[in-house]
C-alpha cells in the first residue's frame, strides 16, 4: 500500500525505470506519509508514436509524457498533501524525462478501505487491527 501504476511514452530502460521508481517511492513516503516497504511501482511503456496529445503524436511533437495512477486509502491524506504530491511528481518526472508535455497526468485515487488491500486482507481490516493493538 500504495500501488503506483506509471505509463511512460519512452523506450523501456531498466536504469531509468529504477531511478523513477525510487523517486516516486521517496515522494510518496515524504509527501503522502506512506510506508516505503509497502509501496509498489509498476512501470509500462507506450511508444511515443502511439501517444497523441491535442492531435499529433508525442513523437511528432518531440515531447515525452506520462500517466501516473496511485491508489491510496480514502481519508488518509488531505487535499493539500495530494496537491503538493502532484506538483512534486510532475517536477520530478520533468527531470527524468526532459522535454515533458504539460498534458501529463497524475491521478491520486482514494479507494474505500473496505474495497482494497494486499496479502488477502483489506485496508479496513488492517486499520481496525492497528487501532485495537494501540488501545
Amino acid at each position: 500500500m500504495p500501488i503506483l501504476n506509471l505509463r511512460l511514452s519512452t523506450t523501456p530502460d531498466a536504469r531509468q525505470s529504477a531511478a523513477i521508481a525510487a523517486t516516486l517511492s521517496t515522494l510518496t513516503a515524504q509527501l503522502l506519509h506512506k510506508a516505503p516497504e509497502l509501496t509498489s511501482v509498476a512501470i509500462s511503456h507506450l511508444d511515443a508514436a502511439h501517444w497523441f496529445v491535442g492531435g499529433p503524436s508525442l513523437q511528432v511533437q518531440g515531447k515525452a509524457s506520462f500517466f501516473l495512477d496511485i491508489l491510496i486509502s480514502d481519508e488518509t491524506n488531505t487535499a493539500a498533501e495530494k496537491a503538493a504530491y502532484i506538483a512534486a511528481v510532475f517536477a520530478a518526472m520533468h527531470e527524468h524525462l526532459g522535454a515533458l508535455h504539460d498534458v501529463s497526468y497524475i491521478h491520486v485515487y482514494d479507494a474505500r478501505q473496505a474495497a482494497w488491500g494486499y496479502g488477502g486482507l483489506t485496508q479496513q481490516f488492517r486499520a481496525v487491527r492497528k487501532a485495537l493493538q494501540q488501545a
